[in-house]
């Protein structure tokens, strides 16, 4: 998914877009109004959803949600100062879906991005709604996991590590880039002997003999890879 981001504190930029690029979100990246505005015009296409920082040097993210709502229907957030929290209305007027409000973290943000893409694609369903791999669907509309057609039933950072699987098929993933991507529901990180139990715990549900592992395989020295 593509982002555009639009801040004009570079170093809250930068780290919005680190985070950003460890969850495999492509991102655009603006200063200023007169920027983004060329990229509106030129690549709204192919963006997802729009991050406009409410206050810039050269404009307001008012004027950036304006003009993407009359080109085309892309999800726009807010990113506001306390003080701006009372103008937001102003922005879901012209309709934009969120805001959040400085400072704030990082979870809470993509926990608020995935919230609104998932209104989204109720609005508009995507062809692209499973993810087969082997005799296990991963239904990522509806969150749900299936081995043989029967539900399988998985805790929040299980289904989430099982998503980190799914979205890198073929691809062999290290501890330290699954540890990068996850976290506990109370937001702490996971740490790595709690990262064993976990995949020990998704094998145990999703293998049909877990000591042998044919979906979550072992890349001895490496890390993990799920398909061929």
């Amino acid at each position: 998914m593509k982002v555009l981001l639009v801040e004009d504190d570079k170093t809250i930029a930068a780290g919005l877009e680190y985070s950003l690029q460890q969850e495999d979100y492509r991102t655009i990246l603006c200063h200023d109004t007169a920027t983004a505005k060329e990229i509106i015009g030129e690549q709204l296409d192919e963006i997802d959803l729009c991050l406009f920082d409410l206050s810039l040097p050269d404009g307001s993210g008012y004027e950036l949600c304006e003009l993407v709502k009359k080109n085309g229907d892309k999800p726009v957030i807010f990113l506001t100062a306390f003080d701006d929290e009372v103008n937001v209305v102003m922005g879901l007027d012209m309709g934009a879906d969120d805001y959040i409000t400085k400072p704030f973290r990082i979870r809470e943000l993509l926990s608020r991005i995935k919230s609104v893409m998932r209104r989204y694609h109720k609005q508009a369903p995507q062809a692209n709604t499973y993810i087969d791999i082997e005799n296990i669907r991963v239904n990522t509309l509806e969150g749900k996991v299936y081995k043989n057609g029967e539900e399988v039933l998985l805790t929040a950072l299980e289904y989430r590590l099982l998503l980190i699987f799914a979205n890198h098929v073929g691809q062999v993933l290290t501890r330290a880039q699954l540890l990068d991507r996850i976290w506990d529901v109370a937001g702490d990180f996971v740490n790595d002997n709690t990262l064993t139990v976990y995949i020990k715990r998704l094998r145990e549900k999703l293998e049909d003999q877990p000591q042998s592992p044919t979906i979550i395989k072992t890349v001895r020295g490496l890390g993990y890879k799920v398909g061929n």
